[in-house]
């Protein structure tokens, strides 16, 4: 049975956070389907907090390995949908 994960990514700090995020998803592109990112513009603001939207494919043991990886990050809050098909 194929699974469809969906990883949502809640970055507190992107400021802080940004390069050890990117150096992961980079490692893992192969792995990532779609990105989305979200944080909110405004002319004089720049939200320094954002999510990332991840659907994945490939297998499952990579899967956990990103969302093990990106767990390690502090000020990173990571939640899993998992669909079977």
């Amino acid at each position: 049975m194929k699974e469809i994960w969906i990883l949502g990514i809640h970055i507190t700090d992107r400021v802080m956070e940004v390069s050890a995020v990117q150096a992961i998803l980079t490692k893992f592109g192969c792995t990532i389907k779609t990105r989305l990112g979200l944080h909110e513009v405004k002319e004089e603001f720049c939200s320094r907090s954002g999510l990332i939207i991840l659907e994945l494919t490939g297998n499952r043991v990579e899967f956990v390995k990103l969302e093990n990886e990106l767990l390690k990050i502090d000020g990173l809050e990571v939640k899993k949908m998992v669909f079977e098909e």
